[in-house]
């Protein structure tokens, strides 16, 4: 893929997708800002989560009156003017491309059946940022913690456009934390970073530029394997403006 792989935003939580998070909206306003534009082109993709119409509604009102919208749908009941199958090299047209939660194992199997993987790091590589919470989170990175097969579990899968392992919901939701601490103590996990909900790291061509944050008291953190041990450092995260 070239040194250039773009502009990717991972949320551990957070956004438009989790309003219940104080602050949200943030880290919606900061994807919409690393585009320089007025009025940025946004494609969401809802595969993760089955292309849900409820989680494709928010995200329309979410963006209405700041971005020009659009949905790749690729199970095919998208709402109307939806992206079709025969055209998803309209995401090379996006200022934003923003993955939603779900399923991490179910996205990248389907996305890999339609070729789009390709087509996402082709975009990242012509500016397109790429942006994502939980499910689109994890899927950039080379391996993720994810509840695709219900108990809590490492995937090594992940589409590698960004080095390491993520684990999102870090501290939010049980279990998550001590998993893949645990993982990464074993090597089932490579060293990676954690997010909390209302967190995000911003990544430039394969290399973290910072972490932010639109929650109070919410953090990033950079996990490491330690001997037989792990190594779990807070990564320094700048609080966006509400």
């Amino acid at each position: 893929m070239g040194t250039r792989r773009g502009t990717i935003l991972t949320m551990g939580g957070g956004g438009f997708s989790m309003p219940e998070v104080a602050g949200a909206g943030a880290l919606d306003e900061l994807v919409l800002g690393l585009t320089g534009a007025d009025t940025p082109r946004v494609c969401f993709v809802g595969t993760a989560s089955g292309d849900a119409a409820s989680y494709v509604e928010r995200f329309l009102d979410a963006f209405e009156g700041r971005a020009r919208t659009s949905v790749l749908a690729l199970f095919g009941n998208g709402p109307e003017g939806a992206i079709p199958l025969d055209a998803l090299e309209r995401v090379l047209e996006q200022d934003v491309v923003y993955v939603g939660g779900g399923s991490t194992a179910n996205l990248l199997a389907v996305w890999r059946l339609h070729g789009l993987p390709e087509l996402l790091a082709q975009a990242a590589r012509g500016g397109t940022v790429l942006a994502g919470i939980s499910a689109g989170m994890n899927c950039w990175y080379e391996a993720s913690s994810t509840d695709s097969f219900g108990p809590y579990a490492p995937l090594r899968d992940g589409l590698g456009l960004l080095p390491g392992s993520a684990c999102p919901h870090y501290r939010s939701e049980p279990g998550r934390r001590e998993s893949y601490l645990r993982w990464v103590a074993s090597g089932e996990l490579p060293d990676g970073y954690a997010a909390d909900d209302g967190v995000a790291l911003l990544w430039r061509d394969g290399a973290l530029v910072e972490a932010v944050t639109e929650a109070p008291g919410a953090q990033a953190f950079r996990v490491r394997r330690a001997g037989g041990d792990v190594d779990e450092t807070p990564v320094p995260t700048r609080a966006l403006a509400a």
